[in-house]
């Protein structure tokens, strides 16, 4: 007998974390880019973010058509991805700077690295947009998924993290709620 699925987070009932979804206004919007094969991952966290922002959207898609794209990206976009030496050089968003006062969209690929590397591949427009990065160590607090690529965040500590900067007033750390919750339950589940 299937499990019975939550209609809004779409992860099994016993393990829903609507119950701590938190909704916060923002200034800049957040447009997310997710590969298909994370639509259904259980423990995406692209969704998640979507679900906690009044301001965003979320596209699945790993193609999307060129007059589609430069109608989602809008003046004053930039792009949540670390700069990796295959990548152009473009300008990077620093919070603070007067580039930075024109930031009217962060878009964000929610995805593995190699699927996210494949997007950008395909749509090399994205490559070109000025690029919102971190640096130093990073430290995750996913516990249930794990990265390729050393020094790396989910989607959603990546959007805090991005958003915190660029919108000190607002409290962006409160997404991380459902995201913690999510963990918590997986791990309480695990071997089940």
């Amino acid at each position: 007998m299937p499990r019975e699925i939550c209609p809004s987070c779409q992860r099994p009932l016993k393990v829903c974390y609507c119950s701590v979804l938190v909704h916060i206004p923002n200034r800049i919007r957040v447009l997310i880019i997710q590969h298909p094969q994370e639509e259904k991952h259980p423990f995406n966290t692209g969704r998640m973010a979507h679900l906690c922002l009044e301001n965003s959207e979320l596209i699945v898609a790993e193609t999307l058509p060129e007059q589609e794209l430069a109608r989602l990206l809008k003046p004053g976009s930039a792009l949540l991805y670390p700069s990796l030496s295959w990548l152009p050089e473009v300008p990077q968003m620093e919070a603070g700077t007067p580039q930075a006062e024109g930031l009217q969209q962060l878009v964000v690929i929610d995805a593995t690295w190699r699927k996210s590397k494949k997007i950008l591949h395909l749509h090399p427009v994205l490559q070109q947009l000025p690029r919102v990065s971190f640096e130093g160590a990073l430290s995750s607090e996913y516990q249930i998924r794990h990265s390729s690529l050393e020094n790396s965040l989910s989607t959603i500590e990546s959007i805090a993290a991005a958003m915190a900067q660029f919108e000190p007033e607002g409290d962006f750390q409160r997404i991380l709620r459902p995201f913690k919750r999510m963990v918590a339950l997986q791990t309480m589940n695990v071997g089940e």
